[in-house]
């Protein structure tokens, strides 16, 4: 369910928002009739380094495409 609130009640009912983004609701924040911003969950929070060790980059990365390959592109 969509919940559309303006920018004070917002405010206001910042807590309560939260609990309903939470739960599973869409929290549209309104200035002047129009939307302005999305309230939404952050469900899993990316940790840097959790995948270290588990991704290898080859020595030759950064080496040039084959010329076939190139010509691909300029079509």
């Amino acid at each position: 369910m969509a919940i559309r609130v303006n920018m004070h009640q917002a405010k206001s009912n910042l807590s309560r928002l939260v609990a309903k983004a939470l739960q599973g609701d869409e929290v549209i924040i309104m200035r002047d009739n129009t939307p302005v911003a999305k309230l939404v969950p952050i469900l899993d929070e990316r940790v840097p380094g959790l995948a270290r060790g588990q991704v290898i980059v080859a020595e030759d990365f950064d080496s040039p495409l084959p010329d076939g390959l190139l010509d691909g592109f300029d079509a």
